[in-house]
């Protein structure tokens, strides 16, 4: 339980340890005015009897009733005893009625409130049928009596409602604490929630860029080696030696992003050398001419830009050897005025723009596919990525005139941050546009 739903309880247990307090204090000077009045002494004791068995009275049955808030019969129960009491105490001796000052809040606290103002009125009147029923009493002291009840029923009435507001604001104010309890245990199980399904989509994209892109390049090579084996042995030799070397570098990239590390292509490189080796290793696997090329000067960009335009270029290098059917491709890093670029461009089939739009919308709504024709998961990954640092990815393609994948990233406190309002969708970063000029991205 929060600290706000403790407060409630013991905010209404000291609002009514204030309550003890006055009705103690009433009780004593009721008692004492009893004790110094001019009725006989038999009276008097009955008087003060009648109000001190109205304490226990109050602290067995009517305490309890009213920090409960609810009614029942026990609290008419209650009340009945009250009136028995303080009717016993008004009639032996008149002074007793300054007990009011103390009943008629008992009574508002335990009775619904047009109840409450009935019997605050009746109590109130209550006197004054005393020494009428009583007789020998002078008129001046009758229209004392009836004038004090008058006052006391308005002063009652007003008591009341204030009282019974006051008790309301408290239930309500509870409630209210009560409900922000329940929104912060429901915000806190959504963020929990969220929290689970950004890691599991982190890990689906760094599954996805490197032991999965990994994988298909070794079986892609594994069974070249073995169409080669008996012809042309050297060959085969050849693409069992991409074979090791690919799975040793991604057993590292499984261990570092296991660890939430660097990769470990950029741990003891820059990020033009492992673009570099990246170029490099797309022609030893596929036969493709790799050009790789650095625009600008080079400096060193933070970490968070490094892996996105790097799992960027591995993406668009998958895509290219899976689906492209090019016979060149071009990388291209681009160091600009606060901004960062990465260009990768084939001279494949290329492919219609719309449809594939289409299809990996219906993918990402039906949870995606088994593959990248169906799902469209690594564009869609690749535009994610480069939303959360604030970049924004275009694809421009068409039938038969290549494929160009060109992320910018800027560099002037965007860097870092999280996608936000201000930063691009993934789905709008991430766009396929068709376009009938193949040169390239503005």
């Amino acid at each position: 339980m929060t600290r706000e739903a403790r407060r409630a309880p013991e905010a209404r247990v000291r609002w009514f340890g204030l309550w003890d307090s006055y009705f103690v204090i009433c009780y004593l000077v009721t008692t004492g005015l009893v004790f110094t009045s001019a009725a006989p002494q038999t009276a008097r004791l009955i008087a003060i009897g009648a109000l001190t068995l109205i304490v226990p009275w109050y602290a067995g049955i009517g305490r309890p009733l009213m920090l409960r808030h609810e009614s029942d019969r026990r609290n008419g129960f209650f009340v009945g005893g009250l009136f028995v009491l303080f009717g016993l105490a008004t009639a032996v001796d008149l002074t007793s009625a300054f007990a009011l000052f103390a009943i008629v809040p008992m009574l508002m606290m335990s009775l619904a409130a047009r109840a409450a103002v009935v019997a605050g009125v009746l109590g109130n009147l209550l006197p004054v049928t005393m020494l009428w029923l009583q007789g020998g009493a002078t008129a001046p002291l009758m229209l004392f009596v009836l004038l004090a009840s008058l006052l006391g029923i308005a002063l009652s009435v007003l008591l009341g409602l204030w009282i019974k507001r006051v008790v309301r604001q408290n239930r309500e104010h509870a409630e209210l604490i009560e409900e922000l309890r329940r929104n912060r245990e429901q915000v806190a199980r959504l963020s929990h929630q969220a929290g689970i399904s950004a890691e599991r989509e982190r890990l689906a994209r760094e599954i996805h860029d490197t032991l999965a892109q990994s994988l298909t390049s070794i079986i892609s090579l594994v069974q070249a080696a073995d169409a080669e084996v008996e012809g042309a042995p050297a060959v085969a030799r050849k693409h069992l030696a991409l074979v090791g070397r690919m799975a040793t570098e991604s057993l590292a990239e499984a261990r570092a992003f296991v660890a939430d590390r660097t990769p470990a292509s950029l741990q003891e490189s820059s990020l033009a050398q492992a673009l570099r080796r990246q170029a490099d290793g797309l022609a030893a696997q596929t036969g493709l001419l790799a050009r790789f090329a650095v625009e600008g000067d080079e400096r060193p960009l933070p970490m968070a830009v490094n892996v996105v335009l790097l799992r960027a270029a591995q993406e668009a290098g998958t895509n290219v050897r899976k689906h492209a059917d090019a016979r060149a491709v071009d990388l291209v890093l681009r160091y600009g005025e606060g901004q960062v670029g990465l260009r990768v461009s084939d001279d494949g089939r290329g492919f219609d723009a719309t449809e594939a739009e289409r299809g990996a919308a219906e993918a990402g709504a039906d949870g995606g596919g088994s593959g990248d024709e169906d799902s469209g998961f690594g564009l869609r990954g690749m535009a994610a990525r480069v939303a959360e640092i604030g970049g924004v990815m275009s694809v421009v393609s068409r039938r038969g005139a290549g494929t160009a994948v060109e992320v910018k990233v800027p560099l002037d406190g965007a860097v870092g941050r999280p996608a936000g309002p201000s930063a691009p969708r993934p789905e709008t970063a991430g766009r396929l546009t068709e376009t009938a000029d193949d040169g390239g991205l503005g």
